[in-house]
């Protein structure tokens, strides 16, 4: 297949495109700096550059004849800043305005692309105190509960040309090289890895790993066609904030001090609105994904972090 991706110099983007290529597809990286058509032809056929910015005056639309599914991981850090009138702004806009613009444009292709997979977030649910819930659930009212549910609706144009939409509601994302992995591993190895708050509240996660196997099996495979609407990508076994604290510190044969916290206030002191990501509490079940036939390579945070973990 000849799938276009955005997004592709992230964590999830750099790891997908990497397995696409292994497979034998052609990729088209949409990127928002001037490509590197040459440097790239020189290196790999089986990846090309085009450039494509949304908000930018001159980007036009994305050149997409020939495009089989385009997958949408575009989007401005949630934990790379604190959240600001304005960064709240752009978190909103990387995803809302950048999605109907690509939905735009694929339904205005011809010919049109057979799917649209685009990223989407567990911050759907908002805190629901720990609770159980899978993709019936209705939206949070929380502000990325808001952003989300109009990230989501913001693939319509695509969704009413008669395009496959699928949108990624995932959690936490355990990888090496980058996200809340590489960002608690060194603390972790020194020993020093504290829980958040009251360590109670349930985080919702997956490997890397599985991270890329479930975006594959909503891409291709047998009744690929059926694949539409949100899927929760997390573990089945969601854990507390001190579960997760004490499998890094085991993982990486250091002591659990459980006495070692950030009180929330504190949390909320220096981080703000943002802290809400370290807090909320959200038991979010992978339901569609398992009544699919998906098999989980890493269902536990054990077998997660001994398989991702940078050594």
């Amino acid at each position: 297949m000849k799938i276009a991706v955005t997004g592709s110099s992230g964590l999830i983007g750099r790891t997908l495109t990497a397995r696409l290529r292994a497979d034998g597809h052609q990729v088209v990286r949409l990127v928002r700096r001037p490509p590197r058509g040459g440097e790239v032809a020189a290196t790999d056929k089986a990846v090309s550059e085009v450039r494509w910015d949304p908000r930018a005056a001159d980007a036009g639309a994305p050149p997409l004849a020939g495009i089989d599914v385009v997958v949408h991981l575009a989007g401005a850090g949630v934990g790379d800043h604190r959240w600001t009138a304005a960064y709240k702004a752009e978190i909103r806009a990387s995803r809302v305005l950048a999605t109907r613009a690509l939905a735009s444009a694929l339904a205005a292709a011809e010919p049109r692309p057979r799917a649209f997979i685009v990223a989407s977030a567990i911050g759907w649910y908002g805190d629901t105190g720990g609770r159980e819930v899978t993709e019936a659930a209705p939206a949070g009212k929380a502000f990325l509960s808001r952003v989300v549910h109009d990230w989501e609706a913001a693939a319509d144009p695509a969704r009413d040309a008669g395009i496959r939409v699928a949108h990624l509601r995932s959690g936490l994302v355990l990888g090496p090289g980058g996200g809340v992995l590489a960002r608690l591993a060194l603390p972790a190895r020194l020993g020093v890895l504290p829980r958040f708050g009251d360590g109670h509240q349930v985080m919702s996660w997956i490997s890397l790993t599985d991270e890329i196997r479930a975006i594959r099996f909503l891409l291709d495979g047998d009744g690929a066609e059926m694949r539409s609407g949100p899927y929760n990508l997390t573990a089945p076994n969601p854990v507390t904030d001190g579960e997760l604290t004490a499998a890094l510190l085991a993982a990486c044969k250091r002591p659990d001090f459980a006495w070692l916290r950030v009180p929330a206030p504190l949390l909320k002191l220096g981080l703000g609105e943002m802290s809400s990501e370290l807090l909320t509490s959200a038991r979010v079940l992978p339901a569609r994904l398992l009544d699919a036939g998906f098999e989980f390579a890493h269902p536990t945070i054990a077998a997660a972090l001994a398989a991702e973990l940078p050594r």
